[in-house]
């Protein structure tokens, strides 16, 4: 399967339609192929094509990084992080709360972190650092927006940040939507359906554990440091 530009795209859901080409307006088409590739991406938190790995430095004493200071060394910057660590060892994540009892506000110690906390989508690391130190980061980059208007006045040469197999889905997509917005909802549920079971069947080609790993079989409880590496919200994918 081929590379789909956005005009190939369009094309394709408009063969895809029995309603004149004019009921659909070329920005409702876009918009409809966006809310297609927003399902994708957000269909699965851990999608390997976005992985990405980064660095940035500490300051000394202070504890908190905002997502948007730690990623900004990633094109669109960081989505998700995955790890953290220094030079010295693989830092520890641990919830906030916990965190905060053990390292108290009003007594804070400094020194090489060794545990960290996030939220609200901010790194809080445990000691506070003592000083400028390297910090490896590995998590998930926040996709290139596709397409880059919604207004019919995107670039038609343009390609989603998504592998080649997805790429046809988002014509089954806005298919679906192009119907429910002609008051035909049957066929809106039967380009819905198809769009679900593509989706599904092509993420387990891309959201499967990674061949060196082994797999488990029949686990729907995972303990500590068992967890596979990719899962969706329907289960492990084998």
């Amino acid at each position: 399967m081929s590379a789909m530009t956005l005009g190939q795209i369009r094309t394709q859901v408009q063969g895809m339609l029995d309603i004149a080409p004019g009921d659909i307006p070329v920005s409702v088409l876009d918009t409809f192929i966006a809310q297609g590739f927003d399902a994708i991406v957000y269909s699965e938190k851990r999608w390997p094509f976005y992985e990405v790995s980064t660095t940035f430095s500490t300051v000394a004493d202070q504890s908190d990084y905002t997502l948007s200071t730690a990623g900004a060394g990633v094109s669109n910057g960081m989505r998700e992080i995955f790890s953290l660590r220094t030079d010295r060892q693989i830092c520890s994540y641990v919830g906030r709360d916990l965190a905060d009892a053990n390292h108290p506000l009003n007594a804070p110690a400094t020194g090489s972190p060794t545990h960290w906390s996030y939220w609200d989508d901010t790194v809080r690391f445990y000691p506070t650092p003592g000083g400028v130190e390297t910090i490896y980061m590995r998590g998930i980059r926040n996709p290139t927006e596709f397409p880059s208007a919604v207004d019919g006045t995107g670039d038609p040469n343009l390609y989603p940040d998504l592998p080649d197999p997805f790429q046809p889905l988002l014509a089954v997509y806005a298919a679906s939507k192009a119907y429910l917005q002609q008051e035909d909802p049957q066929m809106a549920a039967q380009y819905s359906g198809q769009f679900v079971m593509e989706l599904d069947n092509i993420a387990r080609r891309y959201a499967d554990s990674p061949a060196p790993q082994p797999m488990i079989l029949n686990r729907r409880s995972y303990g500590i440091g068992l967890n596979p590496r990719y899962e969706n919200a329907n289960g492990v994918i084998f």
